[in-house]
């Protein structure tokens, strides 16, 4: 059987540099308590939620303006079995440029329907996407939780 992993693409009215720029302002999209630097290739950064939930990652790769992926090298979510189930998977964002805009394309390698957070954080993840990066990258403004 195929491996499903989670995967969602948006379109935004703005150049690859800008979209490039701006996933990687992460506390202006997904989480305001922040920690890190995630710019380069070996930066480490963490994100926190009141829940006590917490997410570090390491950027392993950049290639400028076209892709960038985070691997994840530590978790703790306190409401599953294994709080530590997103260790080793990562995230690969793929910038592609379109006529006069530009599809980012996310894909969580290792969210997979076998984990048991699978189907909360992909509520998480859309949300995220569609309401909190996408208002982000058009207007300038995200919802980080």
């Amino acid at each position: 059987m195929k491996e499903q992993n989670y995967h969602r693409s948006i379109t935004a009215n703005i150049s690859p540099a800008e979209a490039f720029e701006k996933i990687s302002r992460v506390s202006e999209w997904w989480s305001k308590n922040f920690a890190g630097t995630s710019q380069k290739p070996e930066d480490v950064f963490t994100v926190r939620f009141s829940s006590g939930d917490m997410y570090k990652a390491k950027v392993s790769e950049i290639l400028p303006d076209h892709k960038i992926i985070w691997e994840f090298i530590d978790a703790y979510q306190g409401w599953v079995k294994n709080p530590t189930e997103w260790v080793g998977t990562k995230i690969i964002w793929e910038i592609m440029p379109q006529k006069d805009s530009v599809e980012v394309k996310m894909t969580h390698i290792g969210l997979a329907p076998e984990l048991e957070c699978f189907h909360q954080c992909t509520k998480g993840w859309n949300y995220l996407m569609l309401e909190s990066l996408l208002k982000f990258l058009n207007e300038g403004q995200g919802h980080p939780a």
